[in-house]
């Protein structure tokens, strides 16, 4: 498939090395090719297209600039490196990016020797960069490092960290900023109006083309503007307003022109001569090249597959989400209480919050990239009195425990958290999964720990947790659009009590979330071709754990068999082992859940087949677990003669 896309230029790059053959009209040519590339393929896979069609030119002039990979480049979250990964050799396998099998969607070291940092969450490449740097020099080699940021990803503390340690290390660190003026959403805050006030400064560029027209009227004055861009950094750094990155240590270089090639490759061999640490701005253009990407960065960002003559379509079925019951039913509760905050990292789309931050702008917080922020920035809410809900994908929010454990729960703070894309999220992989939340949630005091099954509860759960006297309270969801609701045969209100949605005499499963759709039809198939009544319970609340209703159904069931989209690993199927040997419970337990591994990228059905949670692979244990046991025949003579 990808050969028969390739043509042209790009047909013959399979290198870096290649690159460095053509000339610069060339390299236009092989970037309009790549852009082309880009589009067909990732309209069959889906992935980051704005993101990546807006980096084409600065990917191919760093690799045509400098000796990768002896030179270091680090890409900041990756969602901008499709480029980056069809140039260094995986050109006929880019078909498979983001595929069960194939390449993974963002750098991955055990991919390529090109990428040199594993990545996936925002605002790490300058931290990164840095101790490459520093070991470089402790090595005592030469050769350079670069790390490319974009705008949205200096929104996050640990850029300002990195930022912050490698201007006193003065060591010789390149760090790209490129700017498209957007994240997933829009960017917000002060370094986004920072960073819009030096693009909006011409005094530079007056003045440049004024030394422009001077220097054309002198003798030699083809060498004099070849020397411009030796000064015009130390010229820009006088005019621009602020002049914050200098005052960080940073020699500050731009704005630049990013898709600009022939600047930008007089920009990078100039700059391979400066030591120290240099910051280059660099404009870019999101989804550059592709009317509706150009024209909808916010929806292209990441897109599923998609017809490449007419642009992805947006599906519609958006409303039936979990994050959309959660955000609906948030704003209901919102008209009726004006304490309820909602807060989110950069996540307004992603969390479905649009219509809230449109009915209560001066309630809704877009904090930019900073989890970390955004917990704390939500305990200081709470501890005057508001109500805060803060939206945040389970993988972004381990990046805040600190916050969680010390700035919200030891003070015992009613702070909610929306947690959405728990379990596996599919085509993102293992930086994305939402893997650990039980785990690493359910080890807090005075957490509450709840995980709806449908659209139904997860307005349930968002109630009962805003009237909670006093706690964190973590509502956990997939992502995606929740199974059809079926009655039960009881409904119970306090959703920090379990439901037992069906009856049986031959054993008790225990799960929560949406794989409880699935429990419920095999145990439904069980009784009819195998004669296999089973129980199952709903646990709901995985903590603090109903006891009392445990040791009740403890009772009648001596085998049960626990379920969960968590890592098994302090799961909670680990909070039911715990609570039967605390109470010294004569219960078999077998537990099934996320291995003890960081579980690959593909589609969500490879995923739960791999990991063994499939409908086939959970109605196989079912059935060996809970079939009737039959006693040896031997075995039955000796208890006779017992």
């Amino acid at each position: 498939m990808a050969e028969a896309l390739t043509e042209g230029l790009l047909a013959s790059i399979d290198s870096p090395a290649d690159l460095k053959r053509l000339s610069l009209p060339q390299l236009n040519q092989l970037a309009a090719e790549l852009r082309e590339f880009i589009i067909r393929v990732v309209s069959q896979t889906g992935g980051h297209l704005g993101s990546n069609l807006g980096a084409i030119e600065l990917t191919l002039v760093l690799h045509y600039v400098y000796n990768t990979p002896t030179d270091l480049i680090i890409w900041d979250v990756g969602a901008q490196a499709y480029a980056h990964k069809i140039i260094t050799g995986r050109r006929e396998r880019f078909h498979t990016n983001r595929q069960y099998g194939g390449l993974s969607g963002f750098p991955r070291p055990s991919e390529s020797e090109y990428d040199t940092f594993g990545v996936g969450h925002s605002s790490t490449s300058i931290s990164a960069a840095l101790g490459m740097a520093q070991a470089r020099d402790l090595a005592g080699l030469k050769h350079k490092v670069i790390a490319v940021i974009g705008d949205g990803g200096m929104t996050g503390g640990m850029a300002f960290e990195g930022l912050n340690n490698a201007g006193i290390a003065a060591t010789d660190l390149t760090v790209v900023l490129n700017d498209n003026r957007m994240a997933i959403s829009p960017n917000v805050g002060a370094l986004s109006s920072y960073l819009a006030s030096l693009r909006a400064d011409t005094r530079f560029e007056r003045f440049k083309d004024s030394m422009w027209q001077l220097t054309g009227q002198l003798p030699r004055g083809s060498k004099l503007r070849k020397a411009l861009h030796g000064v015009d950094a130390g010229i820009r750094a006088m005019l621009v307003p602020g002049l914050w990155f200098e005052r960080l240590g940073f020699r500050y270089i731009g704005p630049i022109d990013g898709h600009n090639i022939s600047e930008l490759v007089k920009m990078f061999r100039w700059l391979k001569d400066i030591s120290g640490p240099v910051l280059v701005h660099i404009l870019t253009e999101k989804g550059r090249g592709y009317k509706p990407a150009e024209n909808d960065g916010l929806k292209l960002h990441g897109v599923s597959k998609f017809d490449p003559d007419c642009g992805p379509i947006q599906d519609g079925n958006g409303e039936n989400t979990f994050a959309a019951h959660f955000s609906e039913e948030l704003l209901e509760l919102a008209r009726q209480d004006d304490k309820i905050i909602a807060i989110t990292p950069a996540m307004i789309e992603g969390s479905a919050l649009n219509e809230f931050q449109k009915t209560f702008p001066q309630r809704c917080f877009d904090v930019g990239i900073a989890e970390q922020h955004a917990v704390t920035f939500a305990a200081g809410l709470a501890i005057r009195g508001m109500k805060p809900v803060a939206a945040i994908y389970s993988t972004f929010l381990q990046r805040a425990y600190d916050q969680v454990v010390h700035d919200v729960a030891l003070m015992n703070l009613p702070v909610v958290f929306g947690i959405d894309r728990a379990g596996l999220v599919g085509e993102d992989g293992p930086t994305h999964h939402g893997a650990f939340d039980i785990s690493y949630l359910r080890s807090i005091p005075g957490m509450t720990l709840l995980a709806p099954r449908d659209g139904r509860q997860t307005r349930m759960m968002l109630r009962a947790a805003l009237k909670m006297a006093g706690g964190p309270v973590a509502i956990r969801f997939p992502r995606g659009n929740p199974p059809a609701f079926r009655p039960t045969l009881e409904v119970i209100t306090d959703v920090r009590q379990p439901e037992l949605l069906r009856d049986g005499a031959d054993g008790l499963i225990v799960g929560c979330g949406v794989l409880l759709c699935d429990l419920w039809d095999i145990a439904d198939e069980l009784a009819v071709e195998n004669g296999i009544n089973l129980a199952l319970l709903d646990l709901r609340c995985v903590k603090p754990l109903d006891v009392e209703y445990l040791e009740a159904i403890a009772r009648r069931f001596p085998r049960w068999l626990s379920v969960e989209e968590n890592a098994l690993m302090g799961g909670m199927g680990s909070a039911l082992l715990e609570f039967i040997a605390d109470r010294g419970l004569k219960i078999d337990l077998k537990r099934l859940g996320l291995p003890d591994e960081f579980v690959t990228h593909g589609d969500r059905t490879s995923l739960l087949k791999e990991v063994g949670l499939d409908r086939c692979a959970l109605k196989k244990v079912c059935l060996d677990f809970f079939k009737p046991q039959r006693i040896k025949p031997r075995r039955i003579l000796n208890l006779i003669k017992l």
